[in-house]
């Protein structure tokens, strides 16, 4: 893919995302925070649509990471070497028909002790749109079909009830499947997950018997409570004020987060009671960060470039101990 056809095919985030910026409020606190030892470990290739939307780490610090317009799943090593795991099977008509963005794209992903890995394809068209499963040695395989006319963006995964719950940012629906696949069952269409114009659910992460979940659109981070039966109970605003706000992670002090806000350019801490301060920006090397992961005390931030258009690439910071 060209750096222009990438121009071409972005057209629509640029829009919508340029209006987020626009409305997302100054952050009081810009200071370093928790973290220490930042630095961009890797640089990814935007003119090969390696716009790197979703991560998740592996036990050996290896980063799985999907690459939104490339369609891809890659491997970054704890040494900076980006290998191609898989590339996901491109639609008939180009992705043209994918809701909002109009091109085909990787989102979430998520793996199992065992070393399977998921992840989500939206491509506006009933053949491909779903979660895919990935094992070594194997072609990547759809397990769960979705609506071709949704786009599921957020994966997590309950590693106790071996349930998968997937964020739809278009038709504000968090849907839910066993890691074995089949079809999938609406969990919840709350309210609360609808967009307001562009994206809606975005994130998600299972924890503390519950799933939360981000709404971009609305800046407003949520807990569901997951109840007996896999029933999904009534949100719960934890945060909200923050406009653009995508993937995040759990920084292992209760509920304390580290959330991406892509448009504003930044990571901001959540505090368990709502407020959030800003721990990373544009001067950290961040480039429309999408995702935050943590792996022991390090943690590791994606940016996409999707409006900045220069340096898609994987931030690598330390999680500093608690004084």
């Amino acid at each position: 893919m060209s750096r222009r056809s990438i121009k071409i095919t972005m057209s629509a985030v640029l829009m919508a995302t340029a209006t987020l910026t626009a409305a997302a409020p100054a952050d009081a606190t810009l200071g370093r925070g928790p973290l220490t030892d930042v630095q961009v470990a890797t640089h990814f290739d935007l003119s090969a649509g390696q716009m790197p939307e979703n991560v998740t780490v592996l036990p050996d610090g290896t980063a799985a990471v999907t690459f939104a317009a490339a369609r891809q799943v890659a491997l970054v090593t704890p040494r900076g070497a980006t290998r191609i795991l898989a590339t996901l099977p491109a639609p008939a008509d180009g992705g043209v028909a994918t809701p909002v963005l109009g091109f085909p794209l990787a989102t979430g992903i998520v793996h199992t002790p065992d070393g399977t890995v998921y992840v989500l394809y939206a491509t506006g068209t009933a053949d491909l749109t779903g979660l895919w499963r990935l094992r070594q040695g194997q072609a990547p395989r759809r397990i769960a079909a979705l609506p071709a006319d949704g786009l599921p963006n957020g994966l997590a995964l309950d590693r106790h009830s071996k349930q998968l719950y997937i964020t739809d940012s278009v038709l504000g629906t968090v849907w839910t499947v066993p890691t074995t696949g089949g079809t999938p069952t609406a969990w919840s269409t709350a309210p609360e997950l609808a967009s307001a114009g562009f994206l809606g659910a975005n994130g998600a992460k299972v924890r503390g018997g519950a799933l939360w979940v981000t709404n971009l659109d609305r800046g407003t981070l949520l807990r569901i409570p997951i109840r007996s039966g896999n029933r999904a109970g009534t949100p719960q605003v934890k945060a909200s004020g923050l406009v653009g706000i995508d993937d995040f992670t759990f920084t292992g002090r209760g509920d304390e987060v580290l959330a991406a806000l892509n448009a504003p350019n930044t990571v901001v801490r959540i505090s368990p009671d709502g407020t959030s301060s800003t721990v990373l920006d544009a001067g950290d090397g961040l480039q429309n960060p999408t995702s935050v992961a943590l792996r022991g005390k390090d943690v590791y931030v994606l940016s996409a470039a999707y409006t900045t258009a220069t340096d898609p690439n994987l931030l690598r910071a330390h999680l500093r101990s608690r004084r």
